[in-house]
């Protein structure tokens, strides 16, 4: 895989944050995204892994000390359902310019005061999916759950190609959000 020349800093603090609202079905991706990432993986220590949920200005003290910055997040881009975009660095200017995120105005509110402070992460990365459905319910759709890997795949990628390498836990542990979906899927059932 080539790399490009940022790839090749070294950071003391990475963030990877997942947004969205779990209550609202494929909202919540991020979260899960990152959970997932967290049940599967260990980690470097200068690399932490955050559930962001909906919050804004609570995010912004981990913000300014993390010098990477990754986020996982349902996005609003005009392409199908299920599709995984990435946008990075510079790019990310052009992303905040038309409605992409459900939570576009408080990420790049943050994103602005960093900048403003002087405090932006060296390197930020969006790794999103367009959700598919959006109802009032914990778990995913059928659809966006089989997308889950991919996106946790992804977020490996990014962090490997900023030198991160994740190992592999011996026992996968099941995520809290993954545990209270499959229990109001359960109520459903019964």
């Amino acid at each position: 895989m080539a790399q490009d020349m940022n790839t090749t800093r070294e950071f003391n603090n990475i963030l990877v944050i997942g947004m969205g609202n779990v209550l609202m079905q494929d909202e919540g991706i991020g979260v899960r995204a990152v959970e997932e990432l967290d049940c599967r993986y260990e980690f470097p220590a200068n690399v932490r892994l955050m559930d962001g949920g909906t919050t804004g200005m609570e995010l912004f003290e981990p913000m300014r000390t993390a010098d990477c910055l990754i986020i996982a997040d349902a996005v609003n881009f005009d392409r199908p359902p299920g599709t995984l975009v990435r946008i990075a660095d510079k790019e990310i200017n052009a992303f905040f310019q038309t409605k992409i995120s459900n939570h576009q105005l408080g990420l790049s509110d943050l994103l602005a005061l960093l900048a403003m402070r002087g405090e932006t992460p060296q390197r930020v990365a969006i790794i999103g999916m367009v959700p598919y459905g959006l109802e009032n319910r914990l778990g995913l759709s059928t659809q966006a759950a089989a997308g889950l890997e991919p996106m946790v795949e992804m977020l490996l990628q990014e962090l490997a190609l900023i030198g991160v390498t994740a190992a592999r836990r011996n026992a996968v542990r099941m995520g809290h959000w993954h545990h209270q979906a499959a229990l109001e899927e359960q109520a459903e059932c019964a």
